[in-house]
Order: structure tokens, then C-alpha cells, then sequence
């Protein structure tokens, strides 16, 4: 008995020892633009929409346990080597394309806190300066593990959903029959457009790039990748668990009533006349959370990012002194996104428009480059992709790269 504790002892301890990095990024990817198609889509198919989950948990699990082995196995980022491999002037282009992505995706949660804000009578702009204080404060001040905690403790608070979505009394036995069945639902262009973009929402080009970056900032050691794996896939889960409550928050009450969305927001006040205003009051609470984690996990990727394409010093541990350039982009970026936001005759939804486009093209690209590496023994050794890896890996880009040129194409039909 002392033996199977012992032994089950280690492994509880060797799994939470690399614990994080996985699960933030997972979550992450439901930051406020997130939230907001979850709570578009329930409120637009109800709990149809649910059939997508289980195809998205898979992509988006294979797609960064790639991200996760590259940076386990070679302690490098994957702006490090596309500089490498493919010189200077490709990574510019890509960081240049991922920079004023992730821009767009800062300024679109923004966004909704300053929608937020206006619904609660607080100002907006107040809102904002000390959000920025915040996240400039924690980044430069707190060093990797404390950063770690920030952000596994805000990923505690999606938990939100779930409450929100239990005082909604929806049908729970419909709800888990759509994860695998959507029902009598036709399969609409509308309904294959609003698939698309729950996976475009869920795995996204700074994603990719975070999950990669921060676990390369830990520093994990190579004897504990098979726990970064399970972690990779337990993260996934868990971002799509509370993508579920989401769904099925707005779908017990607004699919339920006839109530579609204009925007995300404004779903915490529509939940509240048939849920309660506590409910309301824990969706939007929930919104605001997904919101500033976007804002510091996407501003932070772009730090990593530059730090790793045009070779500069760039870890959460490193002394502000050394990281000045590192520190600086980071607020570089809350303090543009939040001007923009701030402007009255600034198109907020052209923005999101663009940035979508400009997400649909980098995504292929990103899913090329992981392809490559991680299929490159010289670099992998043995731990390049085995048979299986290789099919899924190929399937997963390939739905999602068919998923990105649907999105260029209805993007430009729009325009």
C-alpha cells in the first residue's frame, strides 16, 4: 500500500508540477470575442450548436499538444525557429500579420468591457486605465509563477457560466443528447457559418503561439512531457466544458424566447428576466473576467513573440532592467487598443472584421510551420510525430485551413 501511495503520490506531484501553461492557454482562447459567439450561437441554434463541441475539443487538443512537444523537447519557441529556418524576412511577415491580429483581438475585448461598463453605469474609461494598471503591473512585477497563479485563478472564475447556467433550468438530457446529435436541425450555410466560427474562436494563431511560448518560459524538463501532454488535453476539455455552460445558459433562455443577439454583450441583461438578475449579474461578471484574461494572455503572446523573432530577451522572469523591450511591447499594445476602443468614429466592428481575415490566412500558415518541426528529426529526435500524430495532425489543419477559406471568402462577400 506505502508503495501504490508513493507511486501515485509522484505522479500527482510530477503532473502539477508542469501544470498550467496548457489549461491557461486552453481557456484563454474563451476571452471575450470568444464568449460573445458562444453566447450568439446558443442564443441563434440553442443547443444544437453543442454538436460542434466534441470536434473542437479534439482540434484544438492535437493542434497545441504540437505547440507543447516543440517546446518541451527543444526549450525554443516557434518564432525561434521560423526565424531560423526561414529567415528574417518570413518572420517578419508573420509577426507583422500575428501582431495586427492579436491587436484586433485586444481591441474587441476592450471592447466589451467598455459595453459592460456602459450596462452597470460605470465609466468606461476608468474601467480601462485600471485594467492597464493592472495587467502592466503583474506582468512587469510578478515574475512566471506568480503570473501562473494570476491566471489559473481567473480561469476559477468561468465557473460563472456554470452557475449562470444552472439558474437558467434548461433541459439538461437535450443538451448532452446535442454533444453528439444535433437534432432535427438542417445543416444551413447559417448553421455551418456559426461552426466556424466556434472553432475559429476556440483555436486561434495566438493560441498557437502562447501555449508554445509560456511553456518554453517554464522550462520544463524533458522527463515530464508525457504530464504536459495529459495536461494539454485536459485544458482542452476544460475551455470547452465552459463553452458548454455558456451555450447552454443563452440557450434555455434566449433560444428558448425567440431572442437572438446583436452583440455578446448583451446577453448578461437579455439572461436576466428569465434566469433572475443574479444570473445576469454572473454572466456578465463572467464576460468581464474572459475579457481582461484576453487582454493580458493575447497583449503577453506578442511580447513572447517579438522576444523570439528578432532574438531579445523576453520571460517573465527576466529583471525589468533586461527586458525593457519585452515589458515595453507588452504595454505598448493595452495602450493603442485602448485609445482605439475609446475613439467614437472608430469602426469597432470593421476591426473585428479585419482581424478575423487576417486570423483565417496566419492560421494555415502557423499549422505548416508546426507540421514541419515537429515532424523534423534532426530537431525532435524521437519525439517527432508517430503515425497517428501525423493523421490528426493532418486532418485537424486540414478542417481547419477549409475553415479559413470559408471565412475569407463570407468575410469578402460582406465587404
Amino acid at each position: 500500500m506505502r508503495f501504490l501511495w508513493n507511486k501515485y503520490k509522484f505522479l500527482f506531484l510530477s503532473f502539477f508540477s508542469v501544470f498550467g501553461p496548457a489549461t491557461i492557454s486552453a481557456i484563454a482562447d474563451n476571452d471575450a470575442a470568444g464568449v460573445a459567439t458562444f453566447t450568439l450561437v446558443g442564443a441563434k441554434f440553442g443547443y444544437s450548436i453543442l454538436f460542434v463541441l466534441l470536434f473542437v475539443t479534439i482540434l484544438l487538443a492535437v493542434t497545441q499538444e504540437m505547440g507543447v512537444r516543440i517546446a518541451v523537447v527543444t526549450g525554443k519557441g516557434l518564432g525561434d525557429f521560423i526565424r531560423e529556418r526561414y529567415g528574417v524576412r518570413t518572420a517578419l511577415l508573420v509577426f507583422l500579420l500575428l501582431s495586427i491580429a492579436n491587436l484586433g483581438s485586444i481591441v474587441a475585448n476592450f471592447s466589451a468591457l467598455k459595453a459592460v461598463a456602459g450596462m452597470f453605469n460605470f465609466p468606461a474609461f476608468l474601467l480601462i486605465i485600471l485594467i492597464i494598471g493592472f495587467a502592466f503591473l503583474i506582468i512587469s512585477k510578478g515574475g512566471y509563477h506568480t503570473n501562473q497563479r494570476v491566471f489559473l485563478l481567473a480561469a476559477l472564475f468561468y465557473f460563472s457560466y456554470i452557475f449562470s447556467a444552472f439558474r437558467s433550468n434548461p433541459n439538461w438530457g437535450q443538451a448532452l443528447v446535442s454533444l453528439i446529435s444535433p437534432g432535427q436541425l438542417q445543416f444551413s450555410q447559417e448553421f455551418i457559418f456559426a461552426s466556424i466560427a466556434v472553432l475559429g474562436t476556440t483555436i486561434t494563431p495566438w493560441g498557437q503561439f502562447f501555449v508554445n511560448s509560456f511553456m518554453v518560459d517554464k522550462k520544463i524538463q524533458l522527463d515530464k512531457l508525457r504530464f504536459a501532454q495529459i495536461e494539454t488535453y485536459f485544458g482542452s476539455f476544460l475551455a470547452n466544458f465552459f463553452s458548454f455552460f455558456m451555450v447552454v445558459a443563452t440557450a434555455a433562455t434566449l433560444y428558448k424566447h425567440g431572442i437572438n443577439l446583436v452583440s455578446g454583450e448583451q446577453a448578461a441583461i437579455a439572461i436576466a428576466p428569465f434566469a433572475g438578475q443574479f444570473a445576469g449579474f454572473l454572466f456578465a461578471f463572467g464576460l468581464v473576467n474572459s475579457a481582461i484574461m484576453g487582454i493580458i494572455v493575447i497583449s503577453l503572446t506578442t511580447a513572447y513573440a517579438f522576444s523570439e523573432f528578432f532574438g531579445f530577451e523576453g520571460s517573465l522572469d527576466a529583471p525589468f532592467e533586461k527586458g525593457k523591450l519585452f515589458y515595453g511591447i507588452f504595454l505598448f499594445q493595452l495602450v493603442i487598443a485602448s485609445v482605439i476602443v475609446m475613439l467614437p468614429f472608430i469602426s469597432l466592428f470593421q476591426i473585428v472584421l479585419y482581424t478575423q481575415s487576417v486570423n483565417a490566412i496566419l492560421l494555415p500558415l502557423i499549422f505548416f510551420y508546426l507540421l514541419k518541426i515537429t515532424n523534423n528529426r534532426s530537431l525532435m529526435g524521437k519525439y517527432v510525430n508517430n503515425k497517428w500524430q501525423n493523421y490528426l495532425a493532418i486532418c485537424s489543419s486540414g478542417i481547419i485551413i477549409v475553415s479559413a477559406i470559408f471565412v475569407i471568402f463570407g468575410l469578402l462577400f460582406k465587404l
